[in-house]
């Protein structure tokens, strides 16, 4: 798989701070990325394959769906039920004809007024009765479909945020919130409309055949003429409009990347004054997925023609051979206006059938995405025989550790050294010498490509990954806090903590001072990406989080090269309170960042050109 690295030897030229800051609202699909290998497998399995797995999906729901289903079937008899008093009034209140059996037997008299009371309280209980079952039905479609949807969504952010940071690289988040937010709705779709409409358009197809033969055989062997036009057309217009459908996600997906960059970058489009440039580039990109969508209902309504005008014929071939068996004296009037009622509620079915058959090709398209991201398997795999690791004393050694993103541009090569616990390691280099990579080897971020790393002397992809990461505390450049309260992004670190324990922290890291001159001290909301605070703000709170952490391994990415000199030395005053006694790796281009460090490593286009004799020890 081809990857784009985090510390600028790539395409992108981002480090760790900025791939990290940029993971929860942006990351753009880049060009070409199916070409590098990261095609959806959207049509692998086949349309067999795709059923099949839907089946399997929705086995826990079964038992909901089934409810939903016998409510849908009780639809039928009562669609039966609706022409009778029509007929009723024709032939027993208007014609001569004597009523139905059934209404004599309980009817007192048989007179014209009683059979138009009968007939009109009979009208307003089948209506009371369809109205009620719609009810039941929408409220428990309602309940299994959301139900359904949450799992469905819950698995897919569960899943997508155990990813590889490399898939993140390549795809980008955009396209993962779309699948998310609307490729699963397509089960949804499928389980409470789709297969409850086919069930019940089946069985009044049936009992409508059933009921119109006992009427006219003839008449029904006419309705049903029409059905082997309808299925050729279903199945001639089915792959296309899978096709088109697909081709519409796909559109609209990278429509929405523009969105996501052109907001999240909304200061940096302002400076530049880009404004006019990002909207032709969504007018670009929305123009691309409006079309598709265009092209998509054409195909969609030529098929719709298609079946209105079979099913047009088809009405128009039973009302001339009904009328004509009218004046012949074979049937009566309400008989007529029965079967033409019946025919209505035949072909209803049809239709529902076959425009189904159409949109089901859109929602099995979006199926596919959304199993397609459920199916994505991490690059970074925990073994099932992985090792706890409650806490490393955390001895760290590299063993001829190289790694590349991809095979024409190794970023890192022939890395060894040994750190011993405690130890303070300043790492040097310019941008994209390969720094960044070298720390994101240690959380496992990627595995090196030759060689291994080691913690504690045991091999890191033989750990429980939870259980890795938790060794290491990470302080970046840009620092990432989250849209809620300074005290929730403190705790971030450790959910659990109290709020002696959170201000302990803040106190630690020089923040405490700020915080509580705030109007609303550590409850006050940071914004969207803390935003409402200054730079050297939210990396005191970064600090903070840290100590709440209290990892042995604290990795520190040029901290303070975005803050002013003074804001520098009080964010330098704390973390040398937060380096003692653990491990530590400092990032920085200058030498001189790094006095305070106890060993020195300096790489250089992925090699190490310098390196302090402790490190060399027992390598």
């Amino acid at each position: 798989m081809t990857r784009t690295p985090l510390d600028g030897t790539g395409k992108d030229g981002r480090d760790l701070g900025s791939r990290l800051r940029d993971a929860v609202p942006l990351v753009v699909e880049p060009p070409g990325a199916e070409s590098r290998g990261q095609t959806v497998r959207e049509d692998t399995s086949g349309e067999r394959g795709l059923v099949r797995r839907l089946a399997w999906e929705l086995r826990p729901y079964w038992l909901r769906i089934l409810g939903l289903l016998l409510l849908s079937m009780l639809a039928t008899p009562l669609a039966l039920l609706t022409p009778v008093p029509l007929k009723i009034v024709i032939d027993g209140v208007l014609g001569s004809h004597p009523a139905p059996p059934v209404l004599r037997s309980i009817l007192p008299a048989e007179s014209d007024a009683v059979l138009l009371t009968a007939a009109a309280l009979f009208f307003v209980a089948v209506a009371l009765l369809t109205q009620l079952l719609d009810l039941a039905t929408t409220v428990l479609r309602t309940f299994v479909g959301e139900r359904l949807l949450l799992d469905l969504r819950t698995r897919l952010f569960r899943h997508v945020q155990r990813l590889s940071v490399s898939y993140h690289d390549l795809r980008g988040t955009t396209d993962s919130t779309y699948r998310i937010q609307y490729d699963a709705t397509a089960t949804q779709q499928i389980a409470v409309d789709t297969i409850p409409s086919f069930v019940t358009a089946a069985l009044t197809l049936g009992a409508m055949l059933y009921v119109t033969a006992k009427i006219d055989g003839q008449l029904a062997l006419v309705a049903l003429a029409i059905s082997p036009v309808l299925l050729l057309a279903s199945w001639t217009y089915r792959r296309r409009l899978r096709k088109q459908s697909r081709q519409v996600k796909k559109l609209e997906s990278g429509a929405m990347s523009v969105v996501q960059e052109a907001l999240s970058a909304v200061r940096v489009v302002q400076a530049f004054g880009r404004e006019e440039h990002e909207e032709q580039r969504f007018v670009r990109r929305f123009h691309e997925g409006m079309w598709a969508r265009i092209r998509y209902t054409l195909a969609s309504s030529r098929y719709a023609l298609t079946v209105g005008l079979t099913t047009a014929a088809g009405t128009a071939a039973v009302l001339y051979l009904g009328a004509r068996n009218v004046q012949s004296g074979s049937m009566t009037v309400g008989d007529l206006v029965l079967v033409m009622t019946y025919l209505s509620q035949l072909y209803a079915p049809l239709k529902t059938m076959s425009k189904k058959a159409g949109s089901l090709q859109n929602h099995l398209a979006s199926a596919e995405r959304a199993f397609a991201l459920l199916d994505e398997e991490p690059d970074v795999k925990e073994h099932l025989w992985a090792r706890l690791l409650p806490r490393a004393r955390a001895g760290i050694v590299f063993q001829d550790v190289s790694f590349a993103y991809d095979s024409e541009r190794p970023v890192l090569q022939d890395v060894s050294f040994r750190v011993k616990p405690g130890t303070r390691v300043g790492v040097a280099g310019a941008t994209g010498a390969g720094k960044t990579t070298l720390v994101s080897l240690l959380n496992r971020f990627y595995d090196p490509t030759e060689g291994r790393i080691l913690l504690d002397g045991i091999d890191l992809r033989e750990y429980r990954l939870a259980d890795l990461r938790n060794q290491f505390a990470i302080v970046l450049q840009e620092p990432l806090l989250f849209s809620t309260s300074i005290a929730e992004n403190i705790a971030y670190a450790r959910p659990d903590a109290s709020r002696e324990e959170i201000v302990a922290a803040a106190r630690a890291a020089g923040a405490h001072d700020f915080i509580s001159a705030l109007p609303d001290g550590y409850d006050t909301l940071v914004g969207e990406r803390g935003t409402r605070l200054s730079g050297g703000e939210r990396q005191r709170v970064s600090l903070a989080r840290a100590f709440l952490k209290d990892a042995p391994v604290l990795i520190l990415d040029e901290p303070t090269s975005s803050v002013d000199v003074n804001t520098e030395a009080a964010i330098m005053e704390a973390m040398y309170r937060l380096m003692e006694g653990r491990t530590t790796f400092m990032i920085a281009h200058r030498l001189s960042t790094l006095e305070a460090c106890d060993e020195l490593i300096e790489i250089n286009q992925g090699r190490v050109t310098r390196m302090s004799e402790g490190l060399r020890t027992g390598v």
